[in-house]
């Protein structure tokens, strides 16, 4: 690359336009960049720099996109304007750059801003004419960098050489290096390719958590399901040996499973086969208690039938007196007149009798008397017989007690039955929703995730709305302050001005006779010289120079927000992106409407497990309660047998105690009445005896006439007459004990009957019981049989499913594994990293080895041969190696660091690794010959000698037909070299003036 021509206008402190004629300074090799602090040396290179990249150096490319490079000097319808004319790659390029340039609008107030505009020329030998590339600033920068093959920092390193810099770089810490170098180099793609590493690995490492998470999670359900047959391993997501400490577990759990399925299968296979023993033995029983009662009963109406055997004998001797009796009614009809006289004087008797038990109504007046004493004895026994009564009572509540707990039991077991018959749907029902409610739970965490994103797009995009506003007012504020200061200035240098035409009058006030002039040095004053109206004092001028400066801060100030409003700007629509607000804040609005609404879902999970929780709770209390009931209703059996013994007791003693009444308090009752009536009916008996003596002899009478008839006596004779309905009645229950007594001994003449009456009493209860327990115990294990089947068919399906994401996770992992080792071996944390060295650190600290051997070929000129630069990859400290520089002094043999060097050393040193760095920029760049380089500052700390030395170096670059410009303030370098840019500063700006050319 070779430059040959600068035109620059309105840039920097050149307020007019300016050229520089490279070719024509370069003729000489060496030329020398000089002027005074703040002219504007600086403000050429960064022309230079501007024309090649649209920006320039550092801070000085400012805000505003470029504005701020505009010269103050310049006249309001001047434009900023740079023109580089160059060779490279062997074509001649002509690039032409103008800035954004805010002007006064042509129509109307106020200011515009016109765009920054870019034209790329290449000058055709064949037609001696330039032709237009192209006006594209984007096209531009990218066939300039192309074909230099350099970034700007790289140019700014390699071409404008900055001393400053390079000393720093000798002095810096590989940390420090690593940026500079980096910056050169442009190893952006290696620390890229360690970023990419690193978040593959983090990538990689969250997938693998993911999978490992889902892994476990198949593991809780599986442990959930095989209960305490599991335990699952105590390892995190992403530890190694999870996935295969998950699936021995599994294996473990469906062994356990398999073994439990095949226990519960033999289990109810045994039910099964009792339960239908157990129910034949119920038929058994069944058949043999009907059987048994059958002859029982048999054999009761056998014994009735034998108790009625007198009485049916009487009733035929009934019947057969009843036709003899008909012949003693003759004498009966004469009896009966003898009787009613004897019942006339009778009838008080027979009323006192008529009250008397039955036992007592023919007792004679002395039985009377004597059953009246014992009555009154009897009565005062019955103490015992009360308290008997009342336990009996007692016991009776007590048996209606145990009657009501039967019931309260059985309705207990009916309706735990009716509960537990829809148990299944109940439970599928409650277990569907724990399910959709932990469904919308993951999907509200995947909304949330993108909820947030949505937000800052929407929060930016509002912030983007309100500083496009505040851009605009910020511009507008920046223009006023702008041309406040532009005023003040030009106030302030006319003052200036006014008080340089009149400092002779100033300079007269303080001359006195005989005291040496401060400009002439003569000690006679004749004529000085006097102020005049409108003279400007250094008051004035200081006063009007601190009004400049304020306004010129104000304008910085204002200026600084500008930059920073536009930057809030440009940030908030990298995050905003194009998409207008409302269509933000819709799809912030939609995204939060799903995530409610998920999060409503959701949040129904806990009271999804509680109730599920609460039914199975319910389903193991309404079993215990069934279980309960038929244990106590076993139980009270044997207290229903005990208080049936103890009432049977007491009311056989309370029937000894009350006789025929209905309780022992009536018994007391009725005793004190038969007292009573027994006393009267003893008097009304002896009052009757005399009637009867005169009944007597009508009797005797009466006796002859039955004893005739076969009667032992008359009473016989009367009482065996019958009247027509009596007689019916007796021949029919004649009749009916015939057939009965027929029926009787046919059942007992029955084969199975009698069989069965010789077994043993059937044992009804007990087979009723047994059969029951068997079918409890059926329930049971087939119950138990379908839970350990479903517990292996889910811990079957749980473990096909963490074997399926096994394998889908191997890949990944094996994945994980060595982008893991690839990313710690490029960040340097890997064991297999002896030197700690990171990737882009191995490459600069390859490139840093060229440079040292391509700057040590000029530094051992530079000092006599005495010192060498040399590549050192120990580590510092604990920290990283590879990007150590050290300096190999030959005087004495040693290697030390470069920070040691004199300040003079460290010029020429960092001079020769410049140039050094800019041979191996350029070999890096694609081999582009850099025929211009520019030097900047540090001559001044060299002696004559090691200045000569130096000299002779950039001297030297010359056989390479290269130009060198030196930027120097040495007036030394003046004398030494005779081709001279020289930059003059001015009030109205600095101008170039070329010297020793042409």
């Amino acid at each position: 690359m070779r430059l040959h021509r600068l035109d620059i206008t309105a840039f920097g402190p050149f307020g007019a336009s300016q050229s520089v004629d490279f070719d024509d300074l370069s003729a000489a090799g060496l030329f020398l960049l000089h002027g005074p602090t703040g002219a504007g040396k600086t403000s050429v290179l960064d022309a230079v720099c501007y024309a090649l990249y649209g920006s320039v150096p550092g801070a000085r490319q400012g805000s505003g996109q470029g504005m701020t490079l505009r010269s103050d000097h310049a006249a309001p319808g001047t434009r900023t304007e740079v023109r580089l004319e160059l060779t490279v790659a062997g074509r001649r390029l002509e690039i032409t750059r103008q800035p954004p340039w805010e002007r006064l609008k042509l129509r109307g107030k106020g200011t515009t801003v016109d765009k920054a505009q870019t034209w790329l020329r290449e000058y055709d030998p064949a037609t001696r004419a330039w032709k237009n590339l192209s006006r594209s600033h984007q096209e531009i920068g990218e066939e300039i960098t192309q074909l230099l093959g350099m970034s700007r920092e790289q140019f700014c390193q390699v071409v404008l050489l900055p001393q400053g810099d390079f000393a720093r770089f000798l002095r810096a810490d590989a940390e420090a290096r690593g940026k500079l170098l980096g910056r050169l180099f442009d190893t952006r793609r290696f620390a890229e390719v360690e970023k990419r590493l690193a978040e593959r690995r983090r990538a990689t490492e969250a997938q693998v958590r993911e999978g490992d998470a889902a892994l476990l999670a198949d593991a809780h359900r599986m442990q959930q399901a095989a209960g305490d047959a599991m335990e699952l391993p105590e390892l995190a997501p992403g530890e190694p040996g999870l996935a295969e400490a998950v699936l021995e577990a599994a294996a473990v759990a469906r062994a356990t499973a398999r073994e439990l399925l095949t226990i519960a299968d033999r289990r109810l296979t045994a039910a099964e086969s009792a339960r239908a023993a157990t129910g034949r033995e119920l038929a058994d029983a069944r058949e043999l208690d009907r059987l048994q009662s059958r002859f029982a009963e048999a054999r009761e109406r056998a014994a009735r039938l034998a108790e009625r055997s007198d009485a049916h004998r009487a009733a035929l001797e009934r019947m057969e007196r009843a036709r003899k009796a008909e012949a003693v009614a003759p004498a009966l009809e004469l009896r009966d007149a003898a009787d009613s006289e004897h019942r006339r004087t009778a009838d008080a008797e027979a009323r006192a009798r008529a009250l008397l038990p039955q036992t007592l109504a023919d007792a004679g007046a002395a039985p009377l008397a004597a059953a009246a004493r014992r009555a009154a004895e009897e009565l005062g026994g019955l103490e015992s017989a009360r308290r008997a009564e009342r336990r009996l009572a007692a016991l009776v509540e007590e048996r209606a007690g145990l009657d009501r707990q039967e019931r309260a039991d059985e309705e207990v077991r009916q309706e735990a039955e009716t509960w537990l018959a829809d148990w299944e749907t109940v439970r599928t029902g409650l277990q569907s929703r724990v399910d959709s409610a932990q469904e919308a739970a993951t999907r509200a965490e995947q909304l949330a995730v993108q909820r947030d994103p949505a937000r800052r797009r929407l929060t930016a995009a509002r912030q983007r709305d309100r500083l496009t506003d505040d851009t605009e007012a910020a511009r507008q504020r920046a223009l006023a302050a702008a041309e406040d200061a532009v005023e003040a200035r030009a106030h302030w240098l006319d003052l200036k001005e006014q008080r340089l035409h009149g400092i002779a009058a100033e300079l007269a006030a303080n001359l006195t006779d005989g005291t040496p002039c401060a400009v002439c040095g003569a000690t006679q004053h004749p004529a000085p010289a006097r102020k005049t109206a409108g003279h400007v004092d250094r008051e004035a001028e200081e006063r009007a120079l601190t009004a400049y400066q304020t306004a010129d801060e104000l304008r910085a100030q204002v200026e600084r927000h500008l930059g920073a409003v536009r930057e809030a700007l440009a940030a908030a629509t990298a995050e905003a992106g194009d998409a207008p607000t409302a269509q933000l804040a819709e799809e912030a609005e939609e995204l939060e409407g799903a995530y409610t609404r998920a999060r409503a879902t959701a949040s129904g999970l806990h009271a999804a497990q509680e109730e599920l929780r609460r039914a199975e709770g319910e389903r193991e209390q309404r079993v215990a309660a069934q279980q309960q009931a038929a244990v106590r209703s076993a139980s009270r059996v044997a207290g229903r047998d005990r208080l049936e013994r103890e009432q049977a007791a007491l009311e056989e003693e309370l029937a000894r105690a009350r006789g025929n009444a209905e309780s022992v308090t009536a018994r007391a009752a009725q005793l004190e009445r038969r007292a009573a009536l027994l006393t009267d009916a003893a008097d009304t008996a002896r009052a009757a005896e005399d009637t009867a003596r005169r009944l007597k002899d009508a009797d005797a009478r009466l006796a002859d006439a039955a004893f005739r008839a076969g009667f032992d006596t008359p009473a016989d004779a009367a009482a065996a007459l019958l009247d027509d309905t009596a007689h019916r009645e007796l021949q029919r229950r004649l009749d009916a004990w015939q057939s009965e007594d027929a029926a009787v001994r046919a059942v007992l003449a029955e084969p199975d009957t009698a069989d069965a009456a010789r077994r043993p009493p059937a044992d009804l209860t007990a087979a009723e019981r047994a059969a029951a327990d068997a079918d409890r115990r059926l329930r049971e294990a087939s119950s138990a049989r379908d839970a350990a089947d479903r517990c292996r068919a889910e811990l079957d399906r749980l473990s096909a499913h963490a074997a399926t994401s096994v394998r889908r996770l191997a890949p990944l992992r094996e994945e994980h594994t060595r982008v893991a080792r690839l990313a710690s071996l490029a960040a340097g944390t890997s064991a297999d990293n002896e030197r700690r060295m990171r990737l882009e650190s191995y490459v600069l600290a390859a490139r840093l080895e060229q440079v040292a051997a391509a700057a040590t070929a000029r530094l051992l000129r530079m000092s006599s041969g005495r010192y060498t630069l040399v590549h050192s990859d120990d580590r510092s400290g604990r920290g990283r190696s590879g990007l150590g520089l050290h300096v190999v002094d030959a005087w004495t043999g040693r290697e030390r660091d470069t920070a040691t060097l004199s300040g003079g050393e460290t010029f020429f040193a960092s001079l020769a690794l410049a140039l050094g760095l800019a041979d191996v920029v350029t070999d890096e760049a694609g081999g582009v010959r850099l025929d211009t380089l520019f030097i900047d500052e540090g001559f001044g700390s060299l002696d004559d000698q090691t200045l000569d030395e130096v000299l002779d170096v950039l001297d030297a670059l010359r056989e390479r037909d290269r130009s060198v410009g030196i930027v120097s303030h040495v007036p030394d370098l003046r004398r030494r070299i005779h081709a001279q840019l020289e930059v003059v500063k001015g009030r109205s700006g600095s101008i170039l003036r070329q010297r020793g050319t042409g």
